[in-house]
């Protein structure tokens, strides 16, 4: 037996035993004080996925439950039921209560092992929100192929943008230290149908490519293939003269061609399912091939010919951050896109980002979604929340993750969303910059487990609506009891409003402190570049604020279908939410309430402040139902929290009167401090900055 079977073989026999109290750790997944007897789980067939299946059920269906039956849809047996098992593809599911043999059993059947080891998860996910035992009928085909975690994690273990500690990969023990942390990451992941992870940083190392590396990779790849996931790395473009001591990294060289194509040879000797590469390129100092005067389609493409006799692809970020359009950061993805489109191979994927600035905590969609018909496209969320509070900030993030989704990019009636356009291609994609850590709890709180949930369910099916993914999670992870699952939910679903009213409100973005994006800095100008500073992106002066981004200036509206960009060059038609995105407005104007657009921001200032006031109060009334360690942790974070958004506010509002020298609202209360005093404050320790 080979080494990495029998950690797997021997994590699978640890699996099905009792668990321990574990402050959050166990995620969603909470089962494992009891088990079934193992006779409860019938598998028919062997494999190390239907065992991971079998195990899984067996920690986690509820005393007294049983039978279950995991059986292909071709076994004569099932075949004979005639179930509507067509459509179910490779990784779909159906799980139903049937007959065999005159004897009432959970049948969990797929056409592979994929969907068995899916529907699995399906079941014990109805069960512990509350479903009954009787009369299951659940089925479920992934919408997206490739549903993807971006570990922007480093070799020496700092995690860039991670707010839950180190990096969970050992890499100076790997490949022989083999920790039951990446088996219960696997068995989180495959929960909530992930199935795929970028091991490293896109802000690549060469070494990562190395031999060394590769052996580590290939230890997590045979930990993680029982789950169904498949690792992929970021590559750095420059490798083959880093590592292969070559003059140039030129696409079009054939010698760079040919060090790619044994580079791959190497990488899937050790690793047979290795997904591919995640590139990002000439993009804030990285490497590419524009550097060499060819395209990012030349780039892709010769990646792309290197893994494509190996099954592999090529995941391209479209995130190109330079100075090269000091007219509007927000157009230059779409510029350098839009003209490449039909001009990648058919295993290149390009990956946006769901708006055209940077996961700020409201953007509108990204206007390459519907505009490059012939491309597939993936998007990209942030799961960490950079902008959103860091680990610290309540913050749910399907509602944010559901708007893009769900955004029209075409309008007059001929509706065809972003969901719809990542979905368009046999080749699918959905990545989520991961927010998991060394943490106890993976990721600094428990509230910031769901935005990893909500991220695989909706890879999963984009159209869950947020809410429904909120109940899931919370009874799985509280308890189904509804006294606290419908408060919790009623908390989650107003978190990410209240950060987007207390950090930017009616569409500013970008208004962040300088490097490590931690608290207020609207006021920041002195920057190198432009695009650096949170004052290109307000534009806020004695008579006004907001982006111009219509015909008068940008124009990134053109960047949109032509019913869209209509909408958005009107600021009575643009959505409110929106409005100073698109806009530079006088302090004066009128808002549809009839208030002035200074007294509605000081309004959603207030707001977001109140909210989170609120939230302090709803989770107090939770205490006698949560445990002790969970909810303390919660109510320091909470805390921390409203004492920082109080900050934002005032911070904020003390700089925005600095400029447009008009008084507050009657009965607003006055910042705390004067603007000296805000500008004073320096973090350079704070988490997270590479």
């Amino acid at each position: 037996m080979r080494k990495s079977a029998l950690f797997a073989t021997l994590w699978l026999a640890l699996a099905s035993g009792p668990a321990c109290a574990d402050g959050g750790y166990r995620l969603w997944l909470r089962y494992g004080a009891t088990t079934v007897p193992a006779n409860a789980v019938v598998v028919q067939g062997s494999s190390p996925m239907l065992a991971a299946a079998a195990a899984e059920l067996r920690r986690g269906l509820p005393v007294g439950a049983g039978p279950v039956l995991l059986a292909n849809a071709a076994d004569p047996r099932v075949a004979a039921l005639r179930l509507p098992v067509a459509g179910l593809g490779d990784e779909g599911y159906l799980v139903r209560s049937v007959t065999l043999d005159g004897r009432a059993v959970t049948l969990v059947t797929a056409k592979d092992d994929r969907g068995i080891l899916y529907g699995s998860f399906a079941l014990l996910r109805h069960l512990d929100s509350g479903g009954s035992a009787a009369m299951i009928d659940l089925s479920s085909t992934p919408t997206i192929k490739l549903r993807v975690l971006n570990h922007w994690d480093n070799l020496d273990g700092r995690v860039e943008r991670g707010y839950a500690g180190q990096s969970i990969w050992d890499w100076w023990n790997l490949p022989d230290d083999r920790d039951p942390r990446y088996f219960d990451y696997a068995r989180a992941n495959a929960s909530i149908g992930i199935n795929g992870t970028v091991l490293n940083n896109v802000n690549a190392k060469a070494e990562s490519l190395t031999p060394r590396y590769i052996a580590k990779a290939a230890a997590l790849a045979d930990m993680f293939r029982p789950y169904g996931i498949k690792v992929y790395l970021s590559a750095r473009f420059s490798a083959p003269v880093e590592l292969g001591g070559l003059t140039t990294a030129n696409p079009k060289d054939p010698k760079v061609a040919a060090w790619w194509r044994a580079k791959a040879d190497e990488i899937y000797r050790e690793i047979p399912d290795f997904g591919g590469f995640l590139v990002k390129a000439n993009s804030e100092g990285q490497p590419g091939p524009r550097d060499y005067g060819a395209s990012h389609a030349d780039g892709a493409n010769m990646l792309a010919a290197a893994v494509r006799p190996h099954g592999g692809i090529v995941m391209w970020r479209a995130f190109v951050y330079a100075d090269t359009d000091p007219n509007d950061r927000a157009k230059q993805a779409y510029d350098e896109f839009k003209p490449l489109d039909g001009q990648f191979a058919d295993n290149v994927i390009v990956q946006v980002k769901n708006g055209a600035i940077d996961f700020q905590p409201r953007e509108p969609f990204h206007p390459l979604f519907g505009a490059m018909p012939r491309t597939p496209l993936a998007i990209e969320f942030q799961i960490t929340k950079e902008y959103l509070g860091f680990a610290s900030h309540l913050a749910y993030l399907a509602p944010l993750f559901s708007e893009t989704l769900d955004a029209d990019t075409r309008g007059r009636g001929k509706q065809v969303t972003v969901a719809q356009v990542v979905g368009a291609h046999q080749l699918s994609a959905m990545a989520g910059v991961a927010n998991i850590g060394s943490a106890r709890d993976w990721s600094g709180t428990t509230f910031n487990q769901a935005n990893w949930y909500a991220f695989g369910r909706l890879a999963w099916d984009p159209t869950l609506k947020p809410e429904t993914i909120a109940r899931e999670w919370a009874a799985q992870t509280f308890g189904a009891d509804p006294r606290i699952v419908d408060p919790v939910v009623q908390m989650m679903m107003k978190s990410r409003e209240a950060v987007v009213d207390y950090t930017g409100p009616l569409g500013l973005a970008h208004l962040m402190a300088t490097g490590h994006h931690y608290g207020p800095g609207p006021w920041v100008s002195e920057l190198k570049r432009p695009e650096w500073n949170p004052v290109y992106y307000h534009r806020a002066d004695r008579g006004g604020i907001g982006f111009d981004r219509t015909r008068t200036g940008s124009n990134a509206v053109a960047q949109y279908s032509p019913a869209i960009a209509k909408l958005y060059a009107d600021p009575r038609t643009t959505p409110e939410a929106e409005l100073l995105w698109f806009h530079h407005l006088p302090w004066t104007y009128r808002m549809p309430s009839g208030a002035t657009l200074w007294d509605a921001m000081v309004a959603h200032y207030d707001r977001g402040v109140a909210t989170v006031g609120e939230l302090r109060r709803e989770w107090d009334a939770l205490r006698p139902l949560v445990d002790d360690e969970r909810w303390t942790k919660t109510a320091a974070m909470l805390a921390t929290q409203e004492r920082e958004a109080i900050w934002w506010r005032d911070a904020s509002l003390a700089y925005w009167m600095s400029l447009n020298q008009l008084p507050l609202p009657a009965g607003a209360r006055a910042p705390a401090h004067d603007l000296a005093w805000y500008k004073a404050q320096s973090f350079p320790d704070a988490p997270g900055n590479p």
